[in-house]
């Protein structure tokens, strides 16, 4: 048979698009021609393919060779395609049957000595090859990750010649056997170490049983980035699609293995970070640290030195759950669903208010310091907490607060409220579902108005408090919102917080 035809998927952000390799040998003089959008990376295969399949024993056909990766404008690097190039040269030259290859999937780079080497964004393509119906083939240091798509046959090989057996029907591979490396969950830090801090305490509650943005004010060594590391421990698990949409995303980005793989995100990035760094981007697209931080949490520690340009572009996917990266020659749309958490200084010392005098900062210096912030992204964040000091003694004998479980318990039974009545968190009301779940008897209705009107709230800043007040309403198990859930989501919203 002189054509072949052989399954294989790119990787275009998150996404695994299907690519038919086709080969086809003609008389001619001996060449190899490879069409069809490849990258250099791609382009370079011709010569890794042509010594694997003579350092495996077999020969490389003395004719005319064409390769076509389809579709055509569909661009392709990497080298995940080696081993369906070479696949698909030996059944077009009869030298392993072409119908065997029909029900599989193939990725994987190949070494000059025909060894097959690891290939990243392996896990979006076993989704698809899953939906797809058919088998995949992956090399043996793939195979794990592979294997987190349920239901899928998974064919593991750590050279050519071991495929050419299965194929040839002389030695069949046995489909993979997850061995769960990547599923060892360590323990996230419990709410219980964290002395004192009652306020913060509630304000972590009310964000995590309405997936709410929280920020923290307050002086250094108060307690933030303690209180803010809690918070995954206190959502609930991921469900089986949404651990695998996170392993997905991790898997495009590298990283590998997937130790964390099904808890939630916890992304810190530093304060110097780029905007592509934050969003994504490059060349290449890829996924930056709020698509990392998808399903999970994205703690901005330091929040007024982060670049004022970099912290505008979260407005969007704060709004959206996504985030678009465009080029020149397409867009790429990364998920980006997460829960911002926050923490900044009150001015540049960190002192402002520090009953012992410590604070030396102007009014000019403060005002510039929390300008960096802008008022629409301020917006954007539901929860606005001051974190005060607490006592410095080592051995204050405080009350142990109540532990992450049963805080996660709580969270969980307010969640299901949720979902059972409008299928979705509170944080991500639209505004028909607002009308819909958070009507105010008229009285609370002209309170409420008349407080927004006092603060100064835009009407996002307002829309979002009714939002935490039925959080807070959830949490105690009412139908209804009363003036007391709205008297406390007011303390959650700072004065003149912008527009």
């Amino acid at each position: 048979m002189s054509l072949a035809i052989i399954h294989s998927r790119a990787l275009v952000g998150v996404e695994a698009p299907a690519v038919s390799v086709e080969a086809h040998l003609a008389n001619g003089l001996p060449s190899l021609a490879l069409v069809g959008l490849p990258e250099t990376s791609v382009k370079e295969s011709k010569d890794r393919v042509r010594s694997a399949i003579l350092n495996s024993g077999f020969d490389f056909p003395a004719r005319r060779i064409t390769l076509n990766l389809a579709p055509a404008d569909l661009p392709k690097d990497g080298g995940r395609f080696d081993l369906a190039i070479a696949l698909g040269i030996l059944a077009a030259s009869s030298q392993l049957p072409a119908e065997a290859l029909d029900a599989v999937e193939c990725l994987g780079e190949l070494a000059l000595s025909g060894a097959l080497r690891p290939v990243q964004g392996v896990l979006p393509a076993a989704l698809a090859a899953r939906a797809a119906g058919r088998a995949l083939v992956v090399p043996r240091a793939n195979a794990e990750e592979a294997s987190l798509a349920s239901g899928l046959k998974v064919l593991a090989a750590d050279h050519l010649l071991e495929l050419a057996g299965h194929f040839n029907g002389s030695a069949p591979l046995a489909p993979y056997q997850a061995q769960g490396l990547l599923r060892r969950s360590p323990p996230y830090p419990d709410l219980a170490e964290v002395q004192g801090q009652l306020a913060a305490k509630r304000a972590l509650l009310v964000a995590a049983a309405g997936n709410h943005n929280l920020l923290f004010s307050g002086p250094p060594g108060t307690g933030k980035t303690l209180l803010a590391s809690r918070l995954p421990g206190l959502l609930p698990p991921l469900d089986e699609a949404e651990a695998l949409e996170v392993a997905a995303i991790h898997s495009v980005a590298s990283h590998t293995p997937l130790d964390a793989w099904p808890q939630r995100p916890f992304r810190t990035p530093h304060h110097s970070a780029s905007g592509p760094a934050l969003v994504g981007g490059g060349s290449r697209p890829q996924p930056g640290e709020i698509t990392l931080a998808h399903q999970g949490v994205l703690f901005l520690d330091e929040l007024p030195e982060f670049d004022r340009k970099v912290l505008e572009v979260l407005r969007e996917p704060l709004e959206t759950g996504h985030i678009v990266i465009a080029r020149a020659r397409d867009r790429v749309r990364f998920p980006a669903r997460f829960q911002l958490v926050a923490a900044m200084n009150p001015c540049p010392c960190g002192y402002l208010h520090d009953p012992g005098g410590r604070c030396r900062c102007t009014p000019e210096q403060v005002q510039r310091y929390r300008a960096k912030l802008s008022g629409p992204l301020l917006d954007r964040i539901d929860l606005h907490l001051t974190v005060a000091r607490e006592s410095t003694s080592l051995h204050a004998a405080a009350e142990p607060g109540q532990d992450s479980a049963s805080v996660a318990a709580q969270v969980a039974a307010a969640r299901q409220r949720q979902m059972r009545r409008q299928g979705c968190t509170n944080a991500v009301l639209d505004l028909p579902g607002l009308r819909r779940h958070c009507a105010l008897k008229a009285e609370d209705q002209g309170w409420l108005e008349q407080a927004c009107e006092r603060l100064n709230l835009s009407l996002r800043a307002a829309h979002r408090l009714l939002k935490v007040a039925r959080t807070l309403a959830d949490l105690d198990e009412q139908e209804a919102i009363t003036r007391a859930h709205l008297a406390e989501a007011l303390q959650y919203r700072p004065s003149s917080a912008g527009g």
